[in-house]
């Protein structure tokens, strides 16, 4: 008889640690990027470790910040700071205050570390607040020195001896961590359109100009198709044709708003169209983080390192809420057709709104397309596999630890 052998394949789950400097506490999180999903948000469930002789009646406490900086630096004068600190959350973590049916239960992954680094580990749990902002971080330019503008996340743990003990930095740890949100399961079928007309004084008839998109949701990397229709009714001609990816931002602190262009293309193709008429053109353009380096402005999903930087994704709000009542930074996308109609036809241009996003783990492309291929901003899906695989519970040592260095400009020195 000829054995049969048969081969698993074994799921290795990510987690990201990082040791005070003085070497005595090191906090392990499974994950750095935990998702809104507009009716519940990603618990901050992690695990933290303390040297045996350091313990000795001492107490260490966790929290949970947000740093609102709406403002730069070197404008803060005669005491007025454009940053806002919020402590979201914040519980002692050693030792241990739940007692009883009060105590957390366990994720697969917190159990799988406390069962791995033995009975100094102490597990902790913290949760995001209602509406709270994702994060965003405005790119600063080349010669910006100070911290970028935007809203950033930080899990802290110290050493102290009350909760509102700041602690020392040789006993503190710092790790940035990104609430963020992903694109429902499906895009739907609706194909965002905008019609407008433009006449001319002086002049009979009016250009109109169509735009259609071919999807209402699309996930970052992918091309943006837009179906361009001119009819020329008028007398005057259409130099050319502009389209541009918008991204708009609206800084809800300090009831500010700016638009910043993402993509764009010119074209003289068809051009120019004649009165009496028409023009039809698919155009695409692909909006893209790699394509604005150093522009200062552009709302990036939060900055943690050179390799791991997309677009903000669009603010999305639960269902019967109205997008002003968002917080934070509140992001959006249209594009944008713009005709040149001349020196004295002036322009007509229109915008048609689209959401911009990450599509969900495990979300396949409609219409008979391949898979979406996983970004590297997903990497915590290695995790979901983990807890849904049938080796959460087994005994192998299929974990990966990896550093959490110092990986974004900002994170805070304490």
């Amino acid at each position: 008889m000829i054995p049969v052998i048969f081969l698993a394949l074994v799921v290795a789950v990510k987690v990201f640690k990082k040791t005070t400097p003085n070497g005595k506490i090191t906090v392990y999180l499974g994950k750095r990027d935990f998702i809104d999903h507009l009716d519940h948000v990603d618990p901050i469930d992690g695990i933290i470790v303390v040297d045996n002789e350091y313990l000795k009646g001492r107490k260490i406490y966790g929290q949970v910040t947000t740093t609102y900086r709406y403002g730069r630096e070197e404008d803060e004068v005669m005491g007025v700071k454009f940053s806002k600190e919020i402590i979201l959350a914040r519980e002692q973590i050693v030792p241990a205050t739940h007692h009883g049916d009060d105590k957390h239960e366990l994720t697969p992954v917190q159990d799988k570390l406390v069962k791995k680094l033995g009975p100094n580990a102490y597990p902790f749990t913290f949760k995001f607040p209602p509406a709270s902002p994702c994060s965003v971080t405005l790119q600063p330019g080349e010669d910006d020195g100070s911290k970028p503008l935007g809203v950033e996340y930080t899990v802290k743990t110290f050493v102290g001896e009350n909760a509102e003990d700041r602690g020392h930095k040789r006993s503190s740890v710092s790790l940035a961590i990104k609430k963020l949100q992903y694109a429902p399961p499906t895009r739907g079928r609706r194909l965002p359109s905008s019609l407008v007309s433009k006449g001319f004084t002086f002049s009979q008839g009016k250009i109109n100009l169509e735009v259609t998109l071919d999807k209402e949701i699309y996930y970052h990397g992918e091309k943006i198709g837009a179906n361009v229709t001119v009819n020329n009714n008028s007398r005057k001609a259409v130099r050319n044709i502009k389209v541009f990816v918008v991204q708009h931002c609206e800084v809800t602190m300090v009831n500010a708003q700016f638009s910043k262009h993402v993509a764009s293309l010119e074209t003289r193709e068809g051009c120019p169209i004649t009165p009496g008429a028409s023009f039809t053109k698919t155009f695409y353009v692909v909006p893209l983080a790699s394509s604005n380096k150093d522009r200062r402005g552009i709302a990036l999903d939060g900055y943690l390192k050179d390799d791991d930087v997309n677009l903000a994704s669009s603010t999305l709000v639960a269902e019967g809420k109205a997008p002003s009542e968002a917080m934070g930074i509140v992001i959006s996308y249209s594009l944008r057709v713009r005709l040149n109609c001349g020196t004295l036809g002036g322009e007509l241009q229109t915008d048609v709104p689209f959401k911009l996003l990450h599509p969900a783990p495990g979300t396949t492309v409609g219409n008979g397309e391949k898979e979406q291929k996983p970004l590297k901003k997903g990497k915590s899906q290695e995790r979901s596999r983990y807890e849904n695989s049938c080796y959460a519970d087994d005994d192998e040592d299929n974990i990966v630890f990896e550093d959490f260095a110092r990986l974004r400009l900002n994170e805070p020195d304490e």
